[in-house]
């Protein structure tokens, strides 16, 4: 069934108004007509089956009729991403938000190479791949800071896992031993961290240096696979 992501509160006979571009995609692409059913949730109210109540010449207007699915987060879990070109970033974002992250973080390291960053692109990847996936909040995408300010604002009670390309214990072994609820995860650029950054990293009694393999992997890939390890060791997996 086709799922919606909106913003406007969900309670039984709220009348629903979506944006102009999602009505066409409900009228027009996917050909919905007054009675059809649909999924729609908020990041707050959980899911909630909606009917077309109406439509119009230019969009259209749904009713919530029940909800389905009580509301439920994600892990308490942020990939703290190093900017990057615009194809790897972007296939970062929709991999992280279906990989269940609960917030995207974009920084400047030493190394990263100036980028133009469209955040409005990148949040309606987020709603997109949110849709596809069957979750029902979308993670924010938090614009980017250096990594200094970054680590000087850190909550000491969040551990960061710091994926290291110059080697450390595997992720599967380090991560249980270091325990905690809210995690970090955070990703390097092209270049890889200075050694200054990585001093820096390695000295904070809250981080884990962490490797991901024996090979150099890039910034996308990188990401999945740490999501991906974090998932399996502390994560929602076994749900």
């Amino acid at each position: 069934m086709i799922r919606l992501h909106i913003s406007q509160p969900l309670s039984a006979g709220a009348a629903l108004a979506p944006t102009l571009e999602q009505s066409r995609y409900l009228t027009q692409v996917m050909r919905l007509k007054a009675g059809d059913d649909l999924r729609v949730f908020n990041g707050r109210d959980g899911e909630w089956r909606c009917s077309v109540a109406e439509v119009l010449k230019r969009g259209c207007l749904l009713k919530a009729e029940e909800q389905v699915r009580d509301q439920i987060l994600p892990p308490d879990v942020e990939l703290i991403l190093a900017v990057v070109k615009k194809s790897p970033l972007e296939f970062a974002v929709e991999k992280a938000t279906e990989l269940g992250v609960r917030r995207i973080r974009l920084v400047r390291t030493a190394r990263t190479q100036p980028q133009t960053i469209r955040l409005d692109r990148l949040d309606t990847i987020a709603v997109e791949s949110a849709e596809q996936t069957g979750r029902m909040d979308v993670p924010e995408i938090v614009a980017s800071e250096p990594l200094d300010a970054l680590l000087d604002g850190w909550d000491p009670e969040r551990r960061l896992m710091f994926c290291d390309e110059t080697g450390g214990p595997p992720a599967l072994t380090a991560l249980p031993e270091a325990g905690g609820a809210a995690w970090g995860i955070l990703i390097g650029p092209e270049g890889g961290f200075s050694p200054e950054e990585r001093d820096r990293l390695r000295a904070l009694p809250y981080a884990t240096a962490v490797s991901l393999g024996p090979r150099v992997l890039r910034a996308d890939t990188a990401a999945v696979t740490a999501l991906t390890l974090w998932q399996a060791t502390l994560g929602d997996w076994e749900r």
